[in-house]
C-alpha cells in the first residue's frame, strides 16, 4: 500500500508541474502577442480562392429556328460581307518577242558558178604576186560577212607565217585604205575590226579575197567580186 501511495503522489506531482508549465507558457505568449502573430501568418500563407465566374454559354438554335444577330444601328442597313477567301484566276497574255540577228534578214547566197568564178580569178591574181611574200586565197562564206563576222584562216598558214600570240594587223585594200583588225592566235582567225572591214567593202557570200602578207603584221587585200560572173 505504501508503494501504491507513493506512485500516485509522483503522478499527481508530474501532472501538476506540466499544468503549471503550460499556464506559464500561455502567459508568456499572451505577453508577447505571439498567438495573434501566428494566426496572421497562417492567414497570409494560406491561398485565397477567388469565386468562380459563371460561364457564358452561347444560345443554341434549334433546327429551322431563325437567329437574329445583334448589329450596330450604323451598319444595320449595309450589306453583309463575306470574308471567305475565294481563288481568283487571271489570264495574263504576254506578247511574243521575236529576236532577229543584225544583218541576217539581208542574206544573199551566191550560186556555185559565181563562187567558182570568183575563186578562180583570185587564184589567177595570186599567181601574179611577188612570191617573196606569202599569200592565200579566202572565199567568203555567209558567216564571214554577216551575223558573227568571224573570219577563220588556214591553220597551216597561221602556224608558218603569223605570230603565236594575239596581234593587231593592218588590212590594206586596193586603194591603200587601211583598217585595223585583231588576230587571235589560239583560234587562227580575225575578230575585232574584221566586221568593219567587211561592211565598209560590202563583202557578200561568194566573193574571194587574196591576202598578201607584205609585212609581219600587215596584209594587202585584193577583192574579187562574185558578181563579175554575171557581167562576164
Amino acid at each position: 500500500m505504501a508503494t501504491a501511495t507513493a506512485t500516485e503522489t509522483e503522478t499527481i506531482t508530474y501532472e501538476e508541474v506540466r499544468r503549471r508549465k503550460l499556464e506559464e507558457n500561455k502567459k508568456k505568449l499572451e505577453e508577447l502577442k505571439l498567438g495573434h502573430l501566428t494566426i496572421a501568418l497562417r492567414e497570409a500563407v494560406s491561398p485565397k480562392t477567388s469565386p468562380a465566374k459563371p460561364l457564358k454559354r452561347k444560345a443554341q438554335s434549334l433546327p429551322g429556328e431563325i437567329v437574329i444577330r445583334r448589329r450596330s444601328s450604323r451598319i444595320a442597313n449595309l450589306p453583309e460581307h463575306s470574308y471567305k477567301e475565294e481563288p481568283s484566276f487571271e489570264i495574263i497574255v504576254r506578247p511574243r518577242r521575236i529576236f532577229k540577228r543584225a544583218g541576217l534578214e539581208n542574206r544573199v547566197y551566191a550560186s556555185d558558178e559565181a563562187r567558182d568564178y570568183a575563186t578562180e580569178k583570185a587564184e589567177e591574181l595570186q599567181s601574179q604576186l611577188d612570191p617573196k611574200y606569202p599569200s592565200f586565197v579566202k572565199p567568203m562564206l555567209i558567216s564571214h560577212v554577216t551575223g558573227g563576222f568571224w573570219l577563220g584562216l588556214s591553220k597551216s598558214f597561221c602556224s608558218s607565217h603569223l605570230p603565236h600570240r594575239d596581234t593587231w594587223f593592218t588590212l590594206i585594200d586596193e586603194h591603200d585604205d587601211e583598217s585595223e583588225t585583231l588576230y587571235l592566235a589560239p583560234k587562227n582567225g580575225l575578230s575585232a575590226g574584221w566586221r568593219g572591214f567587211a561592211i565598209a567593202h560590202e563583202l557578200v557570200d561568194g566573193d574571194a579575197l587574196v591576202f598578201h602578207l607584205i609585212k609581219s603584221t600587215a596584209f594587202k587585200v585584193y577583192i574579187i567580186r562574185c558578181s563579175g560572173y554575171y557581167s562576164s
